[in-house]
């Protein structure tokens, strides 16, 4: 038996249940041994009990699944001069500038829909699961961008762009609720930092790739390739991935527990050597009881409801949960520092061709350097902060308390506005191309660690309502992204990018400071306006929607 062979007794190191806003038993206090919470259950359908090769198949498809999607949103930028040219005039025409503006609605339109059709996605994937949505939105996905490569007219391709990003916003809704269904809170750090990571490459590669695409074919042929991904990713979808949506609260939570501190949980290991000397505990595994359903029919297309919560009050959960102080700051992180893609991919490409002399392609490479930026913050989002909660966390008797995260931010502080200072200074005093290259860099790397702190934060305080989270975040980010794109370009003809980007990037550090206020006082926050009646009432979640930590 495990706990034999640890010494120790089931009780010892069982996080406890309930509603506990984020503050949980994650180490154990007197061997230091980290706890697994959720605790997993003795059925072999829990999807905490999955082999790991599964989970990291789930996790890379999961990754997939949103890089294509934002690649759907942003990468056809970097075809908005041929768009513009096709549509309305060619660069020569003195209102040129005015048609970008209106090309650019494409992918700030686009932006906008995202958000608003998270609010159609939540109640179906919260309540019946999320292999349905994740279905459903790439066959739709496949459909726009058929429609959007043969569009005609302006209006057409508009419509066309307006509804890919309903069906694009799916994923980026579904992808961390499975993610947090088959990992973890100790390993949701890392876990969260790729899979954001993937989400900012969806964006500056696409548009690294489809401005090579657009050097020797005409722009339709993004929208070719984008329909062969998202038909790929509905087979696979169809063929290969499980439903993880699983209701813990009835589940037999009997199983005996499991200490790791270092590693993931493996469920093909029963047990491993154990070193007493050290607080580093290897992996174990407890057996299971029965066997898992079927393969096929755990690929069954046929839904069933996974809570009792009605479809109204899933809808509008996310709405309140606006009111919650940290939802509302971390919501302001994602929609400034999320916002500044749109603001990028709305803007860089005629940026660089009238100031640099850059052809579209030339252009598009520069997002290379938010791809950089993107990739250097995964460690700084995962294991970093990571790191930086451990700490605190061994320091605190083994109790985790999610603002013990938050001083990862202090890096986002730095280099978000000076990205946007960078960026405006560049073009503003026409300085060295690599000027605002750099500054693409620093925003990149200023999206993924920010988005991801702030993400995990929120849901290590209120994971039982992940996905309404998610969905709070999502949506007004993408309203105040649409709204930024929307204005950006007058803004930067009235003030100059100078002007423009510095106000950006001072609005991005002053909301990004407020990361200092909450780790003082962010749990008294949750915990007082955790009592206010209409919170009572629309966002304390039924029991059937607890998870255990």
């Amino acid at each position: 038996m495990v706990d034999e062979a640890i010494g120790r007794k089931s009780d010892d190191i069982d996080a406890p249940r309930g509603v506990t806003l984020g503050t949980v038993q994650l180490r154990h206090e007197t061997t230091n041994e980290i706890l697994l919470v959720p605790k997993p259950s003795d059925d072999p359908d829990d999807p905490l009990n999955w082999p790991l090769r599964e989970k990291h198949y789930i996790f890379v498809l999961s990754c997939f699944s949103i890089f294509v999607c934002n690649a759907c949103g942003a990468g056809p930028s970097a075809g908005a001069v041929a768009m513009t040219t096709h549509f309305f005039a060619p660069p020569s025409d003195p209102n040129f500038l005015t048609y970008v503006g209106k090309v650019a609605y494409f992918f700030t339109g686009t932006s906008l829909t995202i958000g608003i059709g998270q609010f159609i996605w939540t109640p179906v994937a919260i309540k019946y699961g999320r292999r349905p949505v994740y279905i459903i939105c790439f066959a739709l996905l496949t459909a726009c961008n058929v429609w959007a490569g043969f569009a005609k007219s302006y209006g057409s391709e508009l419509a066309a762009r307006l509804l890919t990003g309903i069906a694009a916003g799916a994923p980026e809704l579904v992808a961390p609720l499975t993610l947090t269904d088959i990992f973890f809170l100790h390993q949701r750090g890392k876990i969260m930092a790729v899979y954001n990571c993937s989400l900012a490459l969806g964006s500056s590669l696409g548009v690294v790739i489809f401005g090579l695409v657009i050097r020797t074919q005409e722009w339709r042929v993004i929208f070719w390739i984008l329909t062969a991904l998202s038909a790929f990713c509905m087979l696979i979808m169809i063929f290969t991935i499980p439903e993880t949506a699983y209701n813990r609260s009835t589940a037999n939570l009997g199983a005996i527990p499991v200490a790791v501190a270092s590693g993931d949980v493996d469920a093909d290991a029963v047990s491993q050597k154990f070193d007493k000397s050290s607080e580093h505990v290897s992996v174990v595994f407890p057996t299971t009881l029965g066997k898992r359903t079927p393969y096929f029919k755990r690929l069954s297309i046929i839904p069933k409801a996974y809570t009792s919560e009605g479809i109204w009050l899933l809808m509008f959960r996310p709405v309140a949960l606006l009111a919650l102080p940290g939802v509302l700051w971390a919501t302001l992180i994602n929609s400034v520092t999320v916002g500044m893609i749109v603001v990028l991919s709305s803007n860089f490409s005629a940026a660089f061709q009238t100031i640099y002399g850059f052809t579209s392609w030339q252009a598009g490479l520069t997002f290379i350097a938010m791809a950089i930026g993107s990739l250097v913050a995964i460690f700084f989002a995962g294991h970093f902060s990571d790191w930086i909660a451990d700490r605190f966390t061994q320091r605190n008797g083994g109790v985790r308390i999610p603002e013990m995260r938050l001083p990862a931010l202090s890096l986002s502080v730095i280099t978000g506005p000076l990205g946007c200072i960078l960026y405006g200074v560049g073009f503003g005093l026409k300085l060295h191309w690599m000027c605002p290259v750099v500054g693409i860099a620093l925003i990149g790397f200023t999206v993924v660690q920010s988005m991801v702190v702030s993400l995990v934060y929120i849901l290590d305080s209120y994971r039982p309502v992940s996905g309404e989270v998610i969905v709070t975040q999502s949506t007004f980010k993408a309203c105040f992204g649409f709204l930024l794109g929307f204005y950006t370009n007058p803004w930067v003809q009235q003030d100059g990018y100078l002007g423009a980007f510095g106000a950006m990037g001072g609005i991005e550090g002053a909301i990004l400071l407020g990361f200092v206020p909450f780790y003082f006082w962010g749990s008294y926050w949750r915990r007082m306006s955790w009592n206010w009646p209409f919170i009572r009432r629309i966002v304390h979640w039924a029991d059937d929607r607890e998870v255990g930590e």
